[in-house]
C-alpha cells in the first residue's frame, strides 16, 4: 500500500513540475523557413550538428526563435500545424541552449548549470530561456507539459532531440504540417535502422533507453510491433529485449 501510495504521490509531483498552460495567440501558422535552411546547412544526413555554423548565423537563428516566441499555436491551427511548431521549438530552443553554454567547451547537455542535478529543478531541461506568448518555460514544459500531454503521438519520441548521440538524429530540415507524417516516419526508420542506436536480429534486439523511459507512451502497441513496423531486419514476437547505454555525449562539434 505505502509503494502504491508513493508511486501516486511521486507521479503527481513530476506532472506539477510539468505542468503549464500551453500558450495560444490569434497568429497565422508560421513558416518554419528560415529554421530549414540552417538545419540543411549545418546539420548532416547522419544528425551531426554543427553548432559553430548556427553560431556564426546567430542573428537569424535569432529571427526564427522570434517568431516562435511571438506566434503561438491559435484554436484554429491545424492538429499538424500545431506539432510541427512544438517539435521544431524543441530543437531549436535546445541547440540555442547549447549555443548560450558553447563557451563553456561543454561536452555533453548535461554539463550545462550545476554538476549537483535535482530533477525538475535544475537540470538543462528545466532553465526557464522560453518565452512563448508571454510565459516562461523550459523544455520539460514542451515535451511533457504541451506535446506529450496534448498529442499522444508516439512518434515524437524519433523526432526531438536532446542534443545527445544516443538521441535520435536531428532532421535536417524542418517539420512541415503539411510533410508532418511521412516525417515521422522517416524518422522512425532512420532511427530504429541506426545501429548506433538499435541492434534488431531475428531473436532478439538491444534497442534505445527510450522505449524504456516513454515506454507507456508506445503502449499497447508492443516494442517488438513498433520494430517490426520500422525495421528492415524483423524480430520474432518471440525475441528478447535489451535496452542500450544511453550516450549523452554531444551530437555534434561546438
Amino acid at each position: 500500500m505505502k509503494i502504491v501510495l508513493f508511486f501516486f504521490v511521486s507521479l503527481i509531483f513530476i506532472q506539477s513540475c510539468f505542468a503549464v498552460d500551453s500558450p495560444t495567440s490569434n497568429a497565422a501558422p508560421i513558416s518554419h523557413d528560415i529554421f530549414d535552411r540552417l538545419l540543411k546547412k549545418y546539420v548532416t544526413d547522419k544528425g551531426e550538428v554543427n553548432y559553430a555554423g548556427f553560431k556564426k548565423e546567430q542573428k537569424e537563428f535569432a529571427k526564427y526563435q522570434d517568431l516562435i516566441s511571438k506566434n503561438a499555436p491559435a484554436s484554429n491551427w491545424s492538429k499538424n500545424e500545431i506539432l510541427a511548431y512544438w517539435i521544431n521549438a524543441y530543437n531549436a530552443f535546445t541547440i540555442q541552449l547549447i549555443l548560450d553554454n558553447a563557451d563553456q567547451k561543454i561536452t555533453s547537455i548535461k554539463d550545462i548549470g550545476s554538476k549537483i542535478k535535482i530533477p525538475f529543478v535544475n537540470t538543462p531541461w528545466d532553465v526557464k530561456f522560453i518565452e512563448i506568448g508571454g510565459k516562461k518555460m523550459d523544455l520539460n514544459n514542451i515535451e511533457h507539459g504541451i506535446i506529450r500531454k496534448q498529442f499522444k503521438e508516439p512518434r515524437i519520441h524519433f523526432a526531438l532531440v536532446c542534443a545527445a548521440k544516443s538521441c535520435p538524429p536531428l532532421r535536417n530540415e524542418a517539420f512541415t504540417a503539411e510533410r508532418l507524417d511521412a516525417q515521422l516516419n522517416s524518422q522512425a526508420e532512420k532511427f530504429i535502422n541506426d545501429d548506433s542506436k538499435n541492434n534488431v536480429s531475428a531473436n532478439s534486439a538491444e534497442v534505445s533507453k527510450i522505449f524504456d523511459w516513454y515506454g507507456m507512451d508506445f503502449k499497447p502497441t508492443p516494442i517488438i510491433d513498433i520494430l517490426n513496423k520500422y525495421s528492415k531486419t524483423k524480430i520474432s514476437n518471440k525475441g528478447k529485449i535489451t535496452f542500450k547505454t544511453y550516450d549523452w555525449a554531444l551530437n555534434g562539434s561546438l
